[in-house]
């Protein structure tokens, strides 16, 4: 199974983030402009939150609150769960699972390197089990 650091070579290691003093509205229009479903709430380089579209809907929509009007810091997740680069695909799956999160950042050393969701953990597993699937067609047909 792969490690974190193979997907995010593959993806990239882009890292979105916004400041916690900037509004909801403004974290929600980065989120569609990059087709992500998370950011990072950051001050320089400090992590100090995630916002996520899940965020966005229980406590700003469900609660009737205005995105143009409420600050990211008053609705974004303080504990963030995070993982290494050095984990297995299987594991931060896992993660997630256990801890009903779909993104995770990736810190080495302090440092944020890249950030994964859910569905890049999806995807990996399955064209690793299409590859499989293909070599061991192959296998069968003598092909080898």
């Amino acid at each position: 199974m792969k490690l974190v650091h193979e997907i995010l070579q593959h993806k990239g290691d882009h890292i979105w983030a916004i400041a916690p003093d900037a509004w909801v509205y403004d974290a929600i229009a980065m989120m569609a402009e990059r087709e992500v479903g998370a950011l990072l709430v950051m001050r320089d380089e400090q992590l100090l939150g995630i916002v996520s579209e899940r965020d966005y809907a229980r406590k700003v929509i469900l609660k009737d609150k205005s995105s143009k009007a409420t600050r990211v810091s008053e609705i974004m997740t303080h504990d963030v769960i995070h993982v290494d680069s050095h984990l297995h695909v299987g594991d931060c799956v896992q993660i997630m699972k256990n801890n009903h999160v779909r993104h995770l950042p990736v810190i080495d050393e302090g440092v944020i390197v890249g950030m994964l969701s859910l569905r890049d953990l999806f995807s990996t597993i399955i064209d690793d089990q299409a590859s499989t699937i293909d070599q061991l067609q192959h296998y069968i047909r003598g092909e080898v």
